[in-house]
């Protein structure tokens, strides 16, 4: 099973939200839904402003655990790499391929084994 690390946003610069998900349609249908109650009804963080695909879930908890670490200034540069109006990209999210691609220094998985 396939994972998606995600940020939310109300509006260019504005607040982030960083997700994770196996189904990137339907949690960002829940989302600007509010189907439950939380930061991103909170503060309105209804667009998808960018989003990485991960060959497992697994994976991309890990890189959304990292992704939490990561200072504001980060994330505004991974989105704007991207993204660089903030526009929501719910519609494009088939036609956007953004697969994570690891620094070519880190160990690969193997590597652990």
């Amino acid at each position: 099973m396939s994972g998606f690390v995600y940020m939310m946003s109300d509006k260019p610069r504005g607040v982030i939200y960083t997700g994770v998900t196996s189904d990137l349609h339907g949690r960002i249908w829940e989302h600007r839904n509010e189907i439950q109650k939380g930061f991103t009804q909170k503060y309105r963080a209804k667009n998808l402003v960018w989003f990485e695909h991960h060959p497992n879930i697994v994976l991309a908890i890990q890189r959304e655990k990292s992704l939490k670490r990561y200072m504001r200034e980060w994330k505004i540069k991974l989105v704007e790499e991207l993204n660089p109006t903030w526009m929501d990209l719910y519609e494009r999210i088939d036609e956007i391929e953004n697969i994570y691609r690891p620094h070519p220094n880190t160990r690969e998985w193997s590597d652990y084994n």
